[in-house]
């Protein structure tokens, strides 16, 4: 695309933004519980085949990390963890957010898809959110990188919003990890994916993210390239054809480039983000373990830490992200949702 196109559609999609979501941006930090995992992803350091150190979060401990997010001024946090449903059960998921619900305003999850009856009882407890990549929504692509696993089913995550929608979560997050498959065939997909949903689960808010890929334990290196400028261009493409649609951006692009992207667009941010369980408080430091291909073969009780799931590029704290937004002439929200709501 040529300069001048693109600044166009940086313009535009600016415009758009202020005039439909003001001069705001929603902040909120993921939280990860587990880091274990019984699926083979290729790109994902949480991958089974890693030998890494992981941990599971005792509710108790969830909730250590939870307040001080909230003391760092969040009321939107979002629950993440590897899926596997022995550490990271309903019922261990339903306690999490029943603790965390009494002081966190916004818990929102990202975890193994379920079934829509499986979902119910935790948006009963309180959780109004549910996040889901798709990871790529090139079907070969999809079969290459995720070897082993009931994540390999391609179908059975493609529909994990409509089963969400129909639970009764009010917010819904979509997104590709950038870098699997060629990045503009996975942007057309998105696209077609966010127009179905918006009509299939319409009284929901949706949002979608533009994740890179990341370094993390494995090595694994993008198939595909995926640069600022074709981000850029992705970003404003969705702004315009879906002016109402949120844009989520992460701490997985570093400082200067999240800068840019603030005002074109970006209606929600994550900031000071950890991306290993424990990475706020150093919860769980006396439950980590090696594992090799799932098999647990050591117990660490030493100053090591639980492996991340990914590098974060962005490290600034919240207090910074927040004054670099008002120094952009944005306003950082912190809560823009309460239960309490319900009962006008």
């Amino acid at each position: 695309m040529e300069d001048g196109r693109l600044a166009q559609l940086v313009a535009r999609s600016q415009a758009l933004t202020r005039r439909l979501f003001g001069r705001t941006m929603r902040l909120f930090a993921p939280l990860y519980l587990s880091s274990e995992c019984i699926n083979n992803c290729r790109y994902c350091g949480f991958s089974r085949e890693n030998p890494i150190l992981r941990v599971t979060l005792s509710p108790d401990e969830v909730e250590a990390e939870a307040r001080y997010l909230v003391a760092q001024g969040f009321r939107n946090i979002l629950l993440v963890s590897g899926e596997h449903p022995r550490f990271v059960s309903n019922d261990y998921l339903q306690e999490v957010v029943r603790k965390l619900v009494s002081f966190v305003p916004s818990v929102s999850l990202e975890v193994a898809p379920m079934e829509m009856e499986d979902y119910r009882p935790l948006v009963s407890a309180g959780a109004e959110g549910l996040v889901v990549y798709q990871e790529t929504y090139d079907r070969r692509a999809y079969a290459a990188v995720h070897t082993a696993g009931p994540k390999r089913d391609f179908d059975w995550r493609l529909e994990t919003p409509e089963r969400a929608y129909a639970a009764g979560f009010r917010r819904i997050g979509v997104a590709p990890l950038f870098g699997l498959a060629e990045w503009r065939s996975e942007a057309i997909a998105l696209a077609e994916h966010v127009e179905y949903l918006l009509k299939k689960c319409w009284r929901s808010q949706l949002t979608v993210s533009l994740p890179r890929l990341r370094s993390a334990a494995g090595g694994f290196r993008p198939l595909h390239s995926f640069s600022d400028r074709d981000l850029i261009q992705v970003l404003c493409a969705l702004r315009i054809t879906f002016p109402q649609v949120g844009i989520v951006l992460s701490t997985r692009e570093s400082p200067d480039f999240r800068d840019a992207l603030m005002p074109i667009g970006v209606t929600m941010m994550s900031a000071g983000s950890r991306t290993e369980p424990g990475g706020y408080t150093q919860q769980g430091t006396q439950s980590l373990h090696l594992t090799v291909k799932g098999r647990i073969t050591q117990t660490n009780r030493g100053d090591a830490k639980a492996e991340g799931q990914f590098e974060v590029e962005d490290t600034r704290s919240p207090a910074q992200i927040a004054a670099v937004l008002r120094a952009n002439g944005l306003e950082p929200v912190w809560k823009d949702w309460d239960s309490a709501i319900l009962s006008v």
